[in-house]
């Protein structure tokens, strides 16, 4: 049997005018800021009016350690919200946009696939609304302010050796990592070094996606810390005088983004942090507005549990203010077979045994995930080579667990093959049995912080940190940072730092290399091992095969 493409699926669609989708929202015209017929922005004078409302259930959507045969969560968060739908629950998607730098590389995009898509797919996943641009815009001008601030004079004292703000390019570029800048004499100002990270690492994605409002964004901005003095005294983006100008840049980007799936039920897709380099959560204001206008939000995480949906739990609902009333974790029994040993290209052969040996890290997500005190549904995102004795497998092991496991085919069939899976959420979310609380409190210093994830989600025996990183956190809790919670930058493929070592393992470390202090998103960054806040592209980047047909469509995307 032959399948369309996830593009021209995508095509197909027979999309709403976008204002229909906010009237199923009860989004008046007026509050709508279209960006052609599909898409628009939802207005802040809206999104203040509903605060008063009670809000609906939250279901987080996370996954098991990506490998490279999908895990499809993306395309089990659109399913779900279809099939709440369906079931006649008023259900709406929340999820990330799409930064162009994977789109090009290798990850590929972020609608969903089959027929589980939000749509235009083509435009979220290239230049959408234009809120990445902003958000570079935004950081690129404080960069260029505090160098223009040194040159003219330094009255504020700026140790050039000393700055911390790095520049940002929503793009892969490794070459960008490590540089120098200035060079060419007096005219361009003083030679130094410093480096890019891609956008969606960039301290302003955070603070845009953890901010209630513009007044909020603008104090978070100021917060930024972007150098120190010889006497380490701490330099703030308010200092430079930045702050208010790029809140102007940010204003638009700020309204969330309204979009609908194939099945023209409604989604927001805002803010774009990644779950290894960043918190990896869509934004505060598209999640807790979407709790006001539905019964029932469908958002997702970043990456595996293990790290999108910790800090999800850590970080976003800690700082929203927000709870989820279930967790649902997506597995394959292709990438239960892959976590057993099975290479990519025999995993169309039966392997029950297979499945059973890579299900420990299935199990490993389920038991991090109720120690935060919401119940899991693990959901089997289903792939047409999956045999009834695999799937079955995968059932036993989570029934072991204490946890159900429910076969969605949302990818074949939309709603109606997630409508199992609706039902079941539904009614863990209904029963009202989470307590939510995260794993740490603020009290605890941000070493113990760190080891406690280390410890109860990597499952390490020890992190590894030299004295001067030791030292950087204390200065961090003596002026006055302790509270703050940690963003751990790790390998996404794997419970430890060696994004080769699969399963679930026990004894392994975690060395860090570096901590960053992110005042105005308000967590501390801790960057494991050899993770890189700007990634690279690879040998055969999917930019080859990206181009326009005759018809002038955009054919290799996926």
């Amino acid at each position: 049997m032959s399948y369309k493409s996830d593009i021209e699926i995508a095509r197909e669609a027979k999309k709403r005018p976008i204002q229909e989708i906010g009237d199923k929202l009860g989004i008046p015209n007026e509050h709508l800021l279209p960006f052609g017929h599909d898409k628009a922005k939802v207005s802040q004078e809206f999104i203040n009016s509903v605060q008063d409302r009670e809000d609906g259930k939250l279901i987080l959507v996370t996954a098991i350690n990506p490998t490279p045969a999908g895990e499809g969560k993306t395309t089990t968060t659109v399913g779900l919200g279809d099939g709440l739908n369906r079931i006649g629950k008023k259900a709406m998607v929340c999820i990330r946009e799409a930064s162009l730098g994977p789109n090009f590389g290798m990850k590929g995009g972020a609608a969903g696939g089959g027929y589980a898509q939000v749509v235009p797919m083509e435009d979220m996943n290239l230049h959408f609304t234009g809120d990445f641009h902003a958000i570079t815009s935004a950081h690129s001008l404080l960069a260029a302010m505090i160098d223009n601030h040194i040159y003219w004079g330094n009255e504020l004292e700026i140790d050039e050796r000393r700055i911390a703000w790095r520049r940002v390019v929503d793009m892969n570029d490794r070459a960008l990592r490590d540089i120098v800048v200035s060079l060419g004499g007096v005219t361009n100002g003083f030679a130094r070094q410093t480096g890019y990270d891609i956008t969606v690492a960039s301290e302003v994605m955070a603070i845009l996606c953890l901010s209630n409002n513009l007044a909020d964004l603008q104090k978070r901005l100021g917060d930024i810390i972007v150098a120190y003095t010889r006497e380490r005294k701490a330099i703030y983006c308010r200092d430079i005088g930045a702050d208010g100008a790029m809140t102007v840049l940010l204003k638009d980007a700020m309204q969330p983004n309204l979009v609908q799936t194939l099945e023209n039920n409604p989604a927001f897709v805002h803010g774009g942090p990644f779950a290894n380099i960043a918190h990896g959560c869509n934004s505060v204001i598209a999640t807790t507005t979407a709790m006001k206008l539905t019964d029932y939000v469908v958002t997702e995480a970043g990456f595996g549990a293990d790290l999108g949906a910790e800090k999800f739990m850590n970080i976003k609902c800690r700082k929203a203010g927000i709870a989820p009333s279930v967790v649902v974790l997506v597995a394959t029994v292709r990438a239960m077979k892959m976590n057993g040993g099975v290479a990519k290209a025999d995993l169309g052969e039966e392997n029950v045994d297979a499945v059973k040996a890579g299900c420990p890290n299935l199990g490993r997500h389920i038991e991090n995930l109720k120690s935060f005190g919401v119940p899991v549904v693990v959901a089997i995102n289903h792939f047409v080579t999956d045999t009834d004795a695999e799937v079955q497998a995968v059932k036993d092991y989570v029934d072991s667990h204490g946890s159900e496991a429910i076969v969605s085919r949302h990818w074949e069939l939309g709603s109606e093959g997630s409508e199992a899976l609706a039902r079941r959420v539904a009614e863990v979310a209904d029963a009202d049995v989470a307590s939510f609380a995260p794993i740490y409190p603020d009290e605890m210093t941000l070493f113990e912080k760190i080891e406690t994830i280390a410890k109860r989600i990597y499952r390490a025996d020890e992190v590894l940190a030299d004295k001067k990183i030791r030292q950087q956190l204390r200065d961090w809790e003596d002026a006055g940072y302790g509270k703050l919670p940690v963003c751990m930058a790790k390998t996404q493929y794997s419970f430890s730092t060696d994004p080769n070592l699969r399963g679930a393992p026990t004894g392994h470390s975690v060395p860090v290399r570096e901590v960053r202090l992110s005042a105005g998103a308000g967590f501390i960054v801790v960057v494991c091992g050899e993770i890189m806040t700007m990634p690279g592209l690879p040998r055969k980047p999917a930019a080859l095969t990206i181009g326009l047909n005759d018809e002038g469509e955009v054919e290799g995307l996926f």
